[in-house]
C-alpha cells in the first residue's frame, strides 16, 4: 500500500479545540458563512521576503476532507462529543470558496496568503492543517530562495530528508525546495509523489564496505556508468581525488566517464581548489566538483564569494528545518461573517477586519510596493491583484499547475524583487506594504 500524499486522509489532523468549538457552534445554531484569513504576523529577523508555498497540498486536503467511520468511532470513544456533532461530521465535506496568493509568488507580513469563506464549522475545523501545511511549506520555500540567491546560478539539491522533522515534513520540504530553486531531491518518495528530479549516489559506508576507495569507485561505475559521481573524503580527500583521477583513466578505456566528485567535509574552499588542480593536471577538466556537509545560504555565499571551484551544492539539514528561522508567526483569523467585520485587539496579536485583497504595484525595474485593502476598495494603488480564487464550493476552480509552472513563477517573482531585498542580511529599507486606512480605523 502506498503512503498517502500529505493533505489526504487527514481529517483528524486538527486541534481538539476546533472540534469542541464546532460542537458549540452546532448546538447554538451558529454555522453561517464566515471568512478567515491566513497570514504571517511579521517576518523573521533574517528574512526580507517570503515565498508563498503549500497551496496545492492544502487544496488536496480540502477536496478530500471527510471523517471516516474509524475517525468517528475514535471521537466517540473520547466521551466528549454527543451524537449530534458526530452525525454532522459524518456528512460534512468542505464546501467553501478559497482565494490565495499563487505558489511561488513572493509575499510579505500582514498579507493574506490564503482566504477561506465557508460555513463557520467547516472553516474552523480546517484551521490546524492549513496553518501547518502552508506555514511549513512557505518557511522552507523562503529558506530555499535564500540558498538560490547565495548560489548565484550554481545548482543545488535538497539533501534534508534524513533530518527533517518527520516523513510528511520531508516530502513537503523537498517540494518547497524545488519550487524555490533546488534542482532536485535525494528523497525518492518526494520525487515520486511530486514528479521531482532525483539525486544521489553513495555514502561513506559504501566506501568503507570495500577494501579500498579504488575498488569502491570502480564497482560503482561498473553498475552505474551514467551516474559515476564519487565521494572522495572518507579518508584523505586529496588522496581520494588522486585515486578518482586514476580510476577515471581506467574507466575511459571502457567508454565510462566520471561525471563528478563530492566533497562532504573539511575546508571546502581549499579542498575544492586542490581537487580541481588534481583533475586539471590529469586532463579531466570536465569532472565537476559537488560540495555538501551542513551547508546553508551563508556558507554557500562564502564559497561563491571565495571563488571556490564548486559546481553544485547539496543542502540538507539547514534547509529542511529552516534552521535559522524554524517557524513563522503564522495565524488564521476570523475577519468577517454575516454580521460584519471581525478583529482582535490582543496585545501584540491584533488582527485587521474585513475580507481583503492585495494589490502589487510594479514598473519595468520590478516590484515597488503592495497595498492590503478591504475587498472592493481597489483604488489605493494601481497594481495587479495577488489573491486569486482557486476553489469554488469545495472544488478547484483552476487546474493544478505543474511544479515547473510554479517554479517559473518563483523565478519571475524573485527576479522582480528590489535588489536590496536579495541580500542575505536584513534590508535597511523593508519592502513597503501599505494597509488601507479603513483597516486601521
Amino acid at each position: 500500500m502506498s503512503a498517502p500524499r500529505p493533505g489526504t486522509q487527514r481529517a483528524l489532523l486538527t486541534d481538539l479545540y476546533e472540534l469542541t468549538m464546532a460542537a458549540v457552534y452546532l448546538a447554538e445554531g451558529k454555522n453561517d458563512v464566515s471568512t478567515f484569513e491566513l497570514f504571517v504576523r511579521e517576518l523573521p529577523e533574517s528574512r526580507n521576503f517570503l515565498v508563498a508555498c503549500g497551496l496545492e497540498p492544502a487544496l488536496e486536503y480540502l477536496e478530500s476532507l471527510s471523517f471516516s467511520a474509524e475517525d468517528l468511532d475514535y471521537l466517540g470513544s473520547l466521551e466528549i462529543f454527543g451524537d449530534a456533532l458526530l452525525e454532522f461530521l459524518a456528512d460534512m465535506r468542505f464546501s467553501g470558496d478559497v482565494w490565495a496568493i499563487p505558489e511561488g509568488e513572493v509575499a510579505f507580513a500582514q498579507e493574506p496568503l490564503l482566504r477561506v469563506t465557508a460555513p463557520l464549522i467547516e472553516a474552523q475545523i480546517v484551521e490546524t492543517y492549513l496553518l501547518n501545511c502552508i506555514g511549513f511549506s512557505t518557511s522552507i520555500a523562503s529558506k530555499a530562495a535564500r540558498v538560490t540567491l547565495a548560489a548565484a546560478g550554481r545548482p543545488f539539491v535538497d539533501f534534508g530528508a534524513r533530518r527533517a522533522h518527520g516523513g510528511d515534513a520531508s516530502l513537503l520540504a523537498a517540494r518547497a525546495a524545488v519550487i524555490a530553486g533546488a534542482q532536485g531531491t535525494s528523497n525518492v518518495l518526494a520525487a515520486k509523489t511530486y514528479g521531482l528530479e532525483t539525486s544521489g549516489t553513495m555514502a561513506h559506508s559504501f566506501i568503507q564496505a570495500f577494501e579500498s576507495e579504488r575498488e569502491a569507485f570502480l564497482a560503482f561505475a561498473r553498475h552505474f556508468p551514467d551516474r559515476a559521481i564519487f565521494l572522495i573524503d572518507t579518508y584523505d580527500t586529496l588522496e581520494g581525488a588522486r585515486i578518482a583521477a586514476e580510476v577515471a583513466g581506467e574507466l575511459a578505456s571502457g567508454g565510462i566517464s566520471v561525471r563528478a566528485v563530492r566533497l562532504d567535509s573539511g575546508d571546502l574552499a581549499e579542498l575544492s581548489r586542490a581537487t580541481r588542480e588534481i583533475f586539471d593536471d590529469a586532463g579531466y577538466s570536465e569532472i565537476q566538483i559537488f560540495a555538501s556537509g551542513d551547508l546553508d545560504e551563508y556558507r554557500v555565499a562564502e564559497l561563491v564569494a571565495a571563488g571556490a571551484p564548486i559546481d553544485a551544492f547539496g543542502v540538507g539539514t539547514q534547509l529542511t528545518t529552516s534552521a535559522d528561522a524554524p517557524f513563522l508567526p503564522i495565524a488564521y483569523k476570523l475577519v468577517e461573517d454575516t454580521s460584519g467585520p471581525k478583529f482582535k485587539l490582543s496585545t501584540g496579536k491584533r488582527s485587521y477586519p474585513w475580507t481583503k485583497q492585495i494589490y502589487r504595484a510594479a514598473d519595468y525595474d520590478g516590484y515597488l510596493m503592495d497595498a492590503v485593502v478591504p475587498a472592493g476598495h481597489e483604488g489605493l494603488i494601481d497594481g495587479r491583484a495577488l489573491l486569486e480564487q482557486v476553489m469554488v464550493s469545495g472544488k478547484r476552480s483552476v487546474s493544478p499547475p505543474s511544479i515547473k509552472d510554479i517554479r517559473d513563477r518563483f523565478e519571475r517573482s524573485l527576479g522582480a524583487l528590489p535588489e536590496r531585498l536579495s541580500s542575505l542580511e536584513p534590508a535597511e529599507a523593508p519592502y513597503p506594504v501599505e494597509l488601507h486606512p479603513d483597516l486601521e480605523r
